[in-house]
């Protein structure tokens, strides 16, 4: 008798100098971890020497369902009291036009890539803080190409051509098999050049009652591992 094995999945030890994030963009808890990256980074003075390679944890695929908006609802004061400066609000406009997807979003990200790191990582801020603060509907693609004309980091046009070929989306499909397995445990995991990996930094939390009906509960929060974090990835 023969017997297989397969490797266990693991996710590739970035270049020193970048940190990799796997995340949802209407996740509150990565919504927190990418703002707090970006505003430790510009206060340690690290933007030249740390970057951030943002990919997809998508939660509607791994989940066979869209993500319910009372859930994000519940979520947003809980986590606005721990980071005001991120941008929040219950959502503002009409209830038609809250997103239904998130995916066209995050190919939009994997796709700047092709741009730079820093295009990538200024549209993926631009289109949190869009939903988180803006209550502006991520899953269509004008509001998207309007984000990323706004960073004034991303080739626009360069954007449009790489959506409507659809070049970013075996990455988005290859990220999301990686999502599936035990390599990738939440949104946000960040990975670190050393092999550290650390999954939502700083935060325990837990849910009084189920998802979309209670609430998150905060057990600790210390912003201060994002510090650690970037020091390690700049070294």
């Amino acid at each position: 008798m023969i017997v297989t094995t397969t490797a266990p999945a693991t996710v590739d030890t970035p270049p020193p100098g970048v940190v990799v994030v796997y995340s949802d963009l209407w996740c509150s808890f990565a919504h927190l971890a990418v703002h707090r990256l970006h505003a430790t980074r510009a206060r340690l003075g690290l933007e030249d020497r740390v970057s951030f390679d943002l990919r997809a944890f998508p939660l509607e695929l791994l989940n066979d369902a869209p993500s319910p908006r009372p859930g994000t609802d519940s979520e947003v004061a809980r986590m606005a009291s721990l980071e005001p400066d991120a941008g929040w609000q219950l959502w503002q406009a009409k209830d038609w036009l809250y997103p239904s997807t998130t995916l066209p979003a995050l190919e939009a990200v994997l796709a700047a890539k092709e741009q730079s790191l820093r295009a990538s990582e200024l549209l993926d801020l631009g289109l949190r803080r869009a939903f988180w603060a803006e209550s502006r509907c991520v899953s269509n693609r004008r509001v998207i190409l309007d984000v990323a004309k706004k960073t004034g980091a991303v080739d626009v046009p360069a954007l449009e051509e790489a959506l409507d070929d659809g070049r970013a989306r075996r990455a988005l499909a290859e990220q999301t098999a990686l999502s599936r397995t035990d390599a990738i445990r939440c949104s946000p995991h960040l990975f670190l050049p050393d092999g550290t990996d650390v999954a939502n930094p700083g935060v325990e939390v837990g849910w009084e009652g189920a998802y979309g009906v209670g609430w998150p509960v905060v057990h600790g929060d210390d912003p201060r591992v994002y510090e650690s974090l970037l020091l390690l990835a700049a070294a």
